[in-house]
Order: C-alpha cells, then structure tokens, then sequence
C-alpha cells in the first residue's frame, strides 16, 4: 500500500502529544526519556493509520540512530572523563588556584571569570555548578553575597559549557546535527562571543565593587587546606584540559582528542595521585567521590562516570528517533516551510532560527529538540540562501541552548533548584550571560538585514 501524506491536523496533534509527553516527566520528575518514548508510540499508532508499516518505522528510527551514533560515544566518554579529572586532580587544581586568585578580588568578578574557565574544562554547566559553583555559593554567604545574585552570575559562567565546551555533550549535539567541525563553528561563534564575554564581565564587575574578599578569608582557606590534604596540586595538572581545548581548535577530531585527554588524566591519577588502577576504573565506570579530610569538599567532588550518563544517552536516542519520525515522514517540513518561507535575507534567517530554536527549548523543557528540530530541517533553507551552515550551529548555541536554565520549568533549572534551594525567578535576572546572547544574535540579525537593505540601494542607485 502506498503510504499516504501526514495531514496538518495530525501533525499539530502528534507535536502537541509529544510535548505533553515531556512536560508529564517534568511535573512527575520522570526520566525525559519515557516522555520521549510516549511521543514515538504515539506518533507510530498515527503513521500506522497512514499505511507506515512497523517495519517502515523501526527503519526510519535507525537510520536516524544511525547519523548520530558518534554522540552516543562521546557522551560516554564525557561521563568517564568527568570522573578522571576529578581522580586526578584537574578540578581540584583548578579550584585551589581560581580560590587562591579570588584572595583581594572582587568576588562576583572572580567567580565568573573561574566558573567560565572550568566549565569549559568539565563541558557540563550542571557540573560545573554542582563542584565548584557550589563551593562558591558557600564562599559567598561568609561574605554576605546574597545567594540568588550569586547563583546568577555561576549560571552565566556554568553555560559557557553548553555553549562552546569540546567536551559538552550538547554542543557536539549541535555539531553531530549541523555536521560541522568544533574548529570551523567556533571562528563563526568567537565574534559575537568575546564582545558577549566582555559585556558580561564588565557587569558583574560593576555589580561586585562591594564584595572584596580579603586574603585571609577563612572559608577559601578550608577549602584549600583539604584540597591539599587530599590531592597532590600543580599547575601542570591544572592545565590538562588545556590540551583538548588547543587540539579542538587546531581541528582534531573529537572522540580521539577527548581520548588522549582521558588517557592523560589516568596517567596522573595512577602515578601522582597513586590511585589503584581498579579503584580508576571504577571511578571510570560508576563514579568518583573524593575522600578528603573535609565533608563539604567531598560532597562537591562527585562524579557519576559512565553510568551516570546512559540516562542522557536513553534521552538523546528518544529525542534523535522522535524528531527522525518528524523529518523522515514530511509531516514536520511544512510547518517549517510556512515559518521560513517570506524568509528572503540572512538577517531574517538568523532570526527565525533563534526563535524556532528557542521556542523549542521552551516548550519542551530541554535543549536537545530545541537543536535538533532546526539543526536538521533549516539546513536546506541556509543552502538556498547560501549561508555557511556554521551559522545555524552559532544561532542555535547562543539562543535555544543558552536560554535554558531561565525558564523555572525547565530541566536544567529544576536540577539547580535541587542542588542549591533557588529557584529559576530568583537568579534569572542576575544571569546576564543567558540573556545578553539571544539578544546580541538579534542585533546580528538586524545588521544584516540593514546591511541588505544597503547592498539593494546600492544596486538600484547604479541602475
């Protein structure tokens, strides 16, 4: 039997079932991957209907699995080299040197640029908060910091992560899908990002002239005397990360440079932190925590190793097979079209993209089909107005990946929220990072469009 087209109506209902599907998880605190799930049941009792056999729809899912299987590695290769650069010192070093260069600081400028520097390191913004984010929070409240401004200023550093980490397991989501490489999508994204930085910087150093640590400061004192009760500390291991960061830009492929660096990582937890090699693999496979002489300290050094990320592996295969049914069967191409189609610039491209990706995110609570759904369906439109498609990649990475933790529903705001007491309406207006990207992707998007308006007036003056 021929099988026929998805009608409209059906394909807003299978939408609206499936980010229904998503949003239960989310009240229910349910695993996203039994929301996703329930979308593709769903969707494939509606296909059957339109002469899709269960054959057709299994083959559909899997060749859709099959484009993303590098992400499936690379996810777990990030949970084991979480759990090595914690056994081997990396983040402790990281954090013994960013609280010995806070001393006489402004406090809320430090954090930032430290926060910044080992998220991009450890590629998870949640992690990052869960370590060091929340060492700080307890730095902070010695000082009288109030905690929600303080929050606010670790989540603009925590999602630099997400944003532009080789080791994030979102944005080589975002690569997989635009099937560009780290290097070439970063000199697209370094423009916009450095002035994002700055500006960002600039205000939490204006917002912190009021909070100076001073250099005997009894709290980054603790936390330094156990970090060196436990772990042998040098700048030389600080700067491991260093290595991936250098290959990713110099081009290297992924997997391999994140392997050299968890290959690394174990080299110095066996033979400068003389860690047992099966006590390592364990780390490797079902975490670490760290075992210092301080309570606090350990409870911020944990990892879940691999184990920790087949939920997100479960996750993204849901989201990879939900948005294939989307695009392999047509029915999420004219809702597409009719969004892009009076789209005639790249400044308006741009700006479509940044909203398509962002309502996405909004509505289904989490980022990855936020940057699946446009990494996939807008390619074809960017080809046809020749625009390089390293800049679907950035819009989508400044916009419907970075907005995330400001919205209360979301998963990412819910997981802070568990970790630290403070809801999403209370640190938002302080995470100026997560706001001033989308906002800059605008401007951007303008300038073409004013710069198109020119390059036609030009033109006509010469006729």
């Amino acid at each position: 039997m021929n099988k026929k087209d998805i009608s409209k109506i059906h394909s807003y209902i299978i939408i609206v079932a499936s980010i229904i599907f998503i949003s239960a998880c989310i009240i229910t605190k349910t695993s996203l991957a039994y929301g996703f799930l329930g979308g593709i049941i769903f969707t494939s009792f509606i296909l059957i209907k339109y002469k899709y056999s269960i054959k057709d729809i299994i083959v559909l899912i899997l060749s859709g699995l099959k484009e993303a299987w590098t992400l499936y590695v690379l996810i777990l290769l990030i949970g084991a080299t979480a759990s090595v650069w914690l056994a081997s010192g990396v983040v402790p070093s990281l954090m013994y040197y960013g609280f010995e260069y806070m001393k006489g600081m402004n406090f809320l400028f430090a954090t930032f640029l430290i926060v910044s520097l080992v998220s991009i390191f450890m590629g998870t913004a949640v992690g990052t908060v869960s370590t060091i984010g929340i060492a700080l929070l307890g730095v902070g409240k010695g000082f009288g910091v109030p905690t929600p401004l303080l929050l606010g200023v670790i989540v603009s550093g925590a999602f630099i992560a997400d944003k532009i980490s080789p080791i994030s397991g979102l944005f080589n989501l975002t690569l997989t899908t635009t099937k560009r490489s780290y290097k070439e999508v970063m000199t697209v994204m370094l423009p916009t990002f450095l002035p994002l930085f700055l500006i960002t910087a600039l205000v939490y150093y204006l917002m912190g002239r009021n909070f100076i640590i001073s250099t005997g400061a009894q709290n980054l004192i603790h936390y330094q005397k156990a970090i060196l009760d436990g772990f042998k500390i040098s700048p030389y291991i600080a700067l491991l990360p260093a290595i991936i960061l250098i290959m990713s830009l110099c081009g290297a492929k992924t997997i391999p440079t994140i392997l050299i660096g968890l290959f690394a990582g174990c080299l110095v937890s066996v033979f400068s932190q003389h860690l047992s090699l099966d006590v390592l693999i364990k780390s490797i496979f079902f975490g670490y925590k760290g075992s210092t002489a301080s309570t606090e300290l350990n409870k911020i050094l944990v990892s879940g190793g691999i184990k920790s990320m087949l939920e997100v592996i479960f996750i993204v295969i849901g989201a990879v097979s939900l948005t294939s049914l989307f695009e392999k069967t047509g029915m999420i191409v004219p809702l597409i079209e009719k969004l892009t189609n009076s789209v005639q610039t790249k400044g308006q491209l741009i700006l479509k993209t940044a909203l398509i990706s962002s309502f996405l995110t909004i509505i289904t609570c989490d980022q990855t089909v936020g940057i699946l759904l446009p990494g996939r369906l807008l390619q074809d439109k960017y080809k046809e107005l020749s625009i390089d498609i390293t800049l679907l990649s950035s819009t989508i990475s400044d916009t419907g990946t970075i907005i995330a933790p400001l919205m209360a529903w979301n998963i990412n705001a819910l997981i802070l929220k568990s970790l630290t007491g403070i809801s999403a309406t209370a640190y938002a207006p302080y995470a100026t990072l997560c706001y001033l990207a989308p906002i800059i992707t605008i401007i951007v998007s303008y300038m073409f469009k004013e710069n198109h308006k020119s390059s036609v007036r030009k033109i006509c003056s010469k006729r």
